[in-house]
């Protein structure tokens, strides 16, 4: 009876196996994990991110995140002869149409076409999302004070409009128009930064430029990755900590390769988890590389003051 016992389980292996090699899945498929994508968009070169994953033996489903707006679930991947192809429904435009990706892989490359859901095309490249693993805990350096609290230096605003001002001690963004980064970039960090939005304001701090810690009026919501304290779209925080509107709080974040701590208005609300890719809205999909604190200026009103990062100096 055990001897028979033992071909069942291997004839199941070998089938589950055959099952999958036969929907085009293998153990170390080369389509398979996170994506950093570089797209040609309007003039510009903009931040994308497509993740893969096999689903049992039926197939791929995925997740991708476009120039802007959070990360949206794929249902089904297609990938076969080094083609990769999938449609998602619109996100924030009103309309019926669909976004359709399609793309090549060739020497651990992927490049392709991304229809949009205005019907216009846009050409892509991308490569895989490094690991950005750190193997042992960081020395954290002197604090530098990012914001002198009298003028704009250190900053420069993106955007063909300048609106960004500096009043009492406060850098202010009094209206929407251009988001503002530092000019020095950064590689592991604690930061802390102290923010007021008036009603049904929506701004976001982005880490290396590329990670959006989320800012919005939403206080005694359920909370969300696209609400106050959310690594905009891929963590949600444990609780809504949200401060009445007109009222300052505070965000201290560390961030070490990919791992992030979000304490809100004194309050651990995210521990150590993995952000997996760039969010929406990013500088670049460049995650190798050091980059920027941002803030955002074009979705309504913000101040920020008492910016102050620690550097990791190993």
């Amino acid at each position: 009876m055990k001897h028979f016992f033992n071909l069942f389980i291997l004839a199941s292996l070998i089938l589950t196996a055959t099952s999958a090699k036969a929907n085009g899945i293998s153990e170390n498929d080369p389509i398979e994990g996170r994506w950093d994508l570089t797209v040609d968009y309007e003039g510009r070169k903009a931040a994308s991110w497509l993740e893969v994953r096999h689903s049992g033996t039926n197939g791929y489903v995925g997740r991708f995140v476009w120039e802007s707006g959070s990360a949206r679930p794929i249902s089904k991947v297609y990938f076969k002869d080094g083609k990769v192809s999938f449609r998602i429904q619109s996100q924030w435009q009103i309309t019926d149409k669909e976004l359709i990706f399609e793309g090549y892989l060739k020497d651990s490359k992927l490049s392709g076409t991304i229809i949009h859901t205005n019907e216009k095309s846009y050409l892509f490249v991308g490569e895989k999302a490094p690991k950005l693993w750190r193997d042992k805990a960081p020395k954290w350096g002197a604090p530098i004070k990012l914001f002198n609290g009298k003028d704009l230096t250190g900053w420069q605003a993106i955007g063909n409009t300048n609106q960004w001002i500096v009043e009492n001690g406060v850098l202010k963004s009094p209206k929407s128009g251009a988001n503002i980064r530092t000019d020095k970039t950064f590689n592991d960090f604690k930061l802390h930064i102290e923010f007021k939005y008036p009603k049904e304001s929506n701004s976001g701090v982005y880490l290396r430029g590329r990670y959006e810690v989320q800012i919005e009026d939403n206080k005694g919501l359920e909370p969300m990755s696209v609400y106050l304290g959310g690594i905009y779209g891929f963590i949600d925080p444990w609780l809504n900590v949200a401060k009445d509107a007109g009222e300052w709080q505070t965000y201290d974040v560390e961030l070490v390769g990919r791992i992030v701590t979000v304490i809100a208005n004194g309050i651990t609300i995210i521990y150590k988890q993995e952000i997996p890719g760039v969010t929406g809205g990013a500088l670049d999909s460049k995650e190798e590389t050091p980059g920027p604190i941002m803030m955002q200026g074009d979705h309504g009103p913000i101040e920020f003051r008492n910016i102050i990062l620690t550097p990791a100096v190993n």
